[in-house]
């Protein structure tokens, strides 16, 4: 490093000192008022101060990372207002859905604004979902940044504080880390977006993995699920994970369990992970169920945190920019979610052979011909909806075929875990990979050959190899199998396409009763169906025998009707079946062992 003279360093000094006077970073601080709880609205306090000009426009969140959803928060927010540092009110004009211009910017001190709790809010359309959305009640709250806060326009990147106002005895669960005086702080508004914030009568449990910090706080409505038993039920799946990728590349995670009535699921974070589940009894198999999905949502450490594109390196929160490379965020981490749990013995290869079929399963139900590419693109669109369910499966599937793919080229030395976890130690949370050279950078890491499988399998939708690929490894796979057993049958498939629980294909027979893909489900024999509790609803249709009747109310074209159903008798067919070859050659055989485990 070359040093300055005495006076030449105080002429830059000199020099440069109205502009760093002129470029000073706006002052945030955020309150929200726990303490009152009584109509299901926080109480948000902006306090700034160093506003410009072109700080004119204050902007709520239209969607978020990871959710591909519209969310339009403007519409939750009533009696938006702007002070000056006299407390005189400045004129804020609400000019769209998620948008307030403040007249005079440079003389804001204060925003102030009430924003309703998304759980108990009914809206006409776009439901947010519930992990992504608020809770407010008497014992808890619930917080995701972008259904509370907003941000003003040129200070998205802008740091800034948060003080909770709370009772004495809630607890508090979030990844932020707090200051001296016990502020929460966040870098950006992206990072108190990609901060849940959990409050209230919480159970905590923690433990530590060669320096990272696991935290789990539990909101339990009765009580009946605690954070210790989550934390003994997910301790292998974490070893297992710590195995997975060499050491954990954060110093901290939290998990935020809210167990109460709804059944939603999960958002991934960089730092934490928030789940909307269902409050019943830990029975072994719903402790598998919460594992697998804290599996998924915790290996998003990797990517996108440690591996993702300059597109969604800052967020547009007003008009998101889909990233053509979703299937590396999510069809790769549901992969290695699962093959992790293989590998460490957790998962039985026959348990794991069952999850695959699952997804083959799933994938049946949705348009084979729209590619994983086009998938990510349209993934904000009503059309990339329908079929966006299907990047934890096909994603998934095609990761595991790229994953053998590697370890047979590399003869069992280099598979996808290896390559991802070169590609995080590479790039790390800050730095970006081009968006249009990935494939090619993936491929020159790797093989020619791989190239061309991510043409065939990612860029377009050819017919998944899983026969020949599985075979490799000397497991049998067979795509249908007749038994000549007759059993009972629906009909049809339902999905939740852009979250709007749904038939998604009708055979002929339920046609003739009246069906058609595409209609909405609202009830069950008299009992309202919803996204939020068809896990306790529809298996109720599993109880009733062979030419059973039931009724589905449905809506179709804005009109609800009463549809008579009943259940089917179909000859079985069993599909997707997985079988491990007992007469595997040695060559078979030593494939198999490298992939299932860690090299």
């Amino acid at each position: 490093m070359k040093k300055l003279t005495t006076s030449a360093a105080l002429l830059c000094l000199l020099a440069f000192a109205p502009l760093a006077q002129a470029a000073k970073t706006p002052e945030l601080t955020y309150t929200v008022n726990l303490n009152d709880r009584a109509d299901d609205r926080f109480k948000v306090t902006l306090h700034v101060k160093g506003l410009q000009a072109d700080n004119n426009v204050f902007q709520f969140a239209a969607t978020a990372p990871g959710t591909y959803q519209t969310m339009d928060m403007g519409r939750f927010v009533e009696n938006f207002k702007a002070y000056d540092k006299k407390g005189r009110e400045i004129e804020a004009t609400q000019i769209s859905t998620n948008q307030w211009q403040l007249s005079k910017p440079e003389k804001v001190r204060k925003i102030t604004y009430q924003i309703a709790e998304t759980f108990d809010t009914p809206v006409d359309k776009d439901q947010i979902y519930a992990m992504c959305g608020t809770s407010l009640e008497q014992d808890h709250a619930l917080i995701n940044g972008q259904a509370v806060f907003g941000y003003l326009k040129g200070l998205q990147a802008t740091p800034m504080r948060l003080k909770l106002e709370n009772p004495q005895d809630w607890q508090v669960g979030t990844a932020l880390n707090t200051d001296k005086k016990g502020y929460y702080m966040a870098n950006s508004y992206d990072h108190i977006v990609d901060s849940p914030i959990m409050a209230g009568e919480l159970t905590k449990a923690t433990t530590n993995y060669n320096g990272t910090t696991i935290d789990i706080y539990t909101y339990s409505k009765t009580g009946k699920i605690k954070s210790q038993d989550l934390m003994a039920n997910m301790t292998t799946m974490l070893e297992s994970a710590h195995k997975f990728v060499v050491d954990f590349p954060v110093d901290r995670y939290t998990f935020l369990y809210h167990f109460e009535d709804q059944d939603w699921g999960a958002w991934e974070h960089s730092y934490s992970s928030g789940y909307v589940m269902q409050e019943k009894d830990l029975t072994p198999q719903y402790a598998k169920h919460l594992t697998d999905i804290a599996a998924h949502e915790f290996f998003h450490i990797i990517t996108p945190l440690n591996i993702h594109s300059e597109v969604i390196e800052q967020f547009n929160f007003e008009k998101p920019t889909p990233s053509q490379h979703l299937w590396l965020y999510e069809g790769t981490t549901e992969w290695a979610s699962h093959i992790m749990q293989l590998r460490s013995g957790q998962k039985p290869l026959p348990a794991y052979l069952a999850d695959i079929r699952q997804k083959l399963l799933i994938d049946d139900q949705l348009d084979k011909n729209y590619s994983l590419q086009k998938l990510a693109l349209t993934s904000y669109t009503p059309e990339g909806h329908k079929q966006y369910y299907n990047i934890y499966n096909r994603g998934a599937l095609v990761a595991t075929l790229l994953d053998i793919r590697l370890l047979e080229l590399s003869g069992g030395k280099r598979g996808l875990r290896e390559v991802i976890n070169e590609l995080s130690k590479e790039y790390g949370p800050d730095k970006a990979f081009p968006e249009n050279d990935f494939f090619n950078i993936f491929a020159a890491k790797t093989y020619p050959e791989i190239a061309d499988f991510m043409n065939s399998y990612i860029k377009n939708a050819e017919p998944l190899p899983v026969a020949a690929y599985f075979g490799k490894l000397g497991i049998n796979y067979e795509g249908t199998v007749s038994t000549g057993n007759k059993v009972k049958g629906l009909g049809y498939a339902i999905g939740a396409p852009g979250g709007v629980l749904s038939l998604t294909q009708v055979e002929a027979e339920m046609q003739q009763a009246g069906l058609q893909a595409g209609d909405e489900l609202i009830a069950l024999d008299g009992t309202p169906l919803s996204l939020g509790n068809a896990n306790q609803v529809l298996p109720k249709l599993g109880t009733l025998q062979i030419g059973d009747s039931y009724t589905f109310t449905i809506k179709r074209n804005g009109e609800q009707k009463d549809v008579v159903c009943k259940i089917l008798s179909q000859e079985e067919v069993k599909k997707h079946m997985f079988e491990v070859n007992e007469q595997a050659t040695p060559q078979q055989l030593a494939l198999r062992t490298a992939w299932m485990k860690n090299l």
